[in-house]
């Protein structure tokens, strides 16, 4: 059997395929982990629960390689099962807020985040928590992870006009929010 029939039977049983994938996601892993857990970190406030979505991303990420039209687009993709997970994490702490009181037997007295307790950036974080889920984002993503308007777009699938009306309209209530205290 020559080189190329057996490259074509290979491709057939789409082994080569299963092996570059899981090699172009294990170099995004090397490269962008640390990154992509600091942006969920930053979202959700929680090391854990941020490392816990980050690695559901990769996960998410492996399984529908093929359906990625540019291999280069993947850490936009990542980025985007990152973010999908974080808003995922805050709507299941909205409903934990509104019903552990009731299921605790105790009403009102909310606990406060304990990163905000004892962070030094609490300021900023509470800042950060007056912003909708898609401001908080987009501020993450350009100011944190320090990526341009065109990155953002990408990651979040929204026009660069959007990304700059949604930055302005954020910083409009990081300012106000500063400047209240």
């Amino acid at each position: 059997m020559t080189d190329k029939a057996v490259e074509a039977a290979a491709s057939q049983t789409g082994a080569p395929d299963r092996a570059d994938r899981a090699e172009a996601v294990r170099d995004l892993f090397r490269d962008h982990h640390l990154e992509l857990v600091r942006l969920a970190a930053m979202m959700l406030g929680d090391i854990p629960a941020a490392e816990d979505v980050v690695q559901d991303a990769f996960e998410r990420l492996h399984r529908h390689w093929r359906q990625i039209r540019e291999p280069s687009s993947g850490l936009a993709y990542a980025r985007s099962c990152v973010l999908n997970g974080c808003r995922t994490a805050h709507r299941r702490v909205a409903v934990a807020r509104k019903y552990a009181p009731r299921l605790a037997g105790r009403q009102g007295d909310d606990a406060r985040d304990p990163v905000a307790a004892v962070d030094d950036g609490a300021q900023v974080l509470a800042a950060l928590r007056l912003l909708t889920h898609r401001q908080r984002e987009v501020v993450v993503l350009r100011y944190y992870a320090d990526l341009d308007v065109a990155e953002i777009a990408e990651t979040l699938r929204i026009t660069p006009g959007a990304v700059r009306a949604v930055i302005n309209r954020a910083l409009a209530v990081l300012g106000r929010a500063v400047g209240e205290d």
